[in-house]
């Protein structure tokens, strides 16, 4: 019971680590949400969006959570008229990043609910084994 009680700890564990990957590329998508280029024609900053996988542990057999690549959303960027800028193409429009804010804060919720129903995994299978431990007094 307290090998299954581990892997249990150790899914939770590597999924907690890999939603702290997400809410780190979350953060910098919020972070550069207004970052445009700085010359005409250059392109602003492009969200970025994180893959997960499961990898088998040899140890333990347990299927763990993984980072399995973080790459740009390939959805186009937008357009905002400001004549002035620096970065304003010949018709005076910026590209601007394809980054929603109202999306990054809903991806934000997802991540931390699912970091912190995992944290309670790992909780409640420490709890579990402590709990065995006195059994066996």
């Amino acid at each position: 019971m307290s090998d299954s009680l581990t892997a249990a700890s150790d899914i939770a564990i590597s999924a907690m680590k890999a939603q702290t990957t997400r809410l780190k590329t979350i953060s910098e998508n919020i972070a550069n949400a207004e970052s445009v280029g700085a010359t005409p024609g250059e392109d602003p900053y492009a969200r970025r969006v994180v893959s997960f996988k499961s990898v088998l542990d040899q140890e333990t057999g347990a299927n763990l959570v993984k980072v399995d690549e973080i790459v740009q959303d390939e959805s186009e960027f937008g357009m905002k008229y400001e004549p002035n800028h620096p970065a304003a193409n010949k018709d005076g429009y910026v590209k601007t990043p394809n980054v929603n804010p109202l999306i990054e804060m809903m991806d934000l919720k997802e991540a931390q609910r699912s970091y912190e129903a995992n944290l309670n995994v790992v909780k409640m299978s420490r709890d579990m084994k402590a709990q065995t431990l006195d059994l066996l007094k």
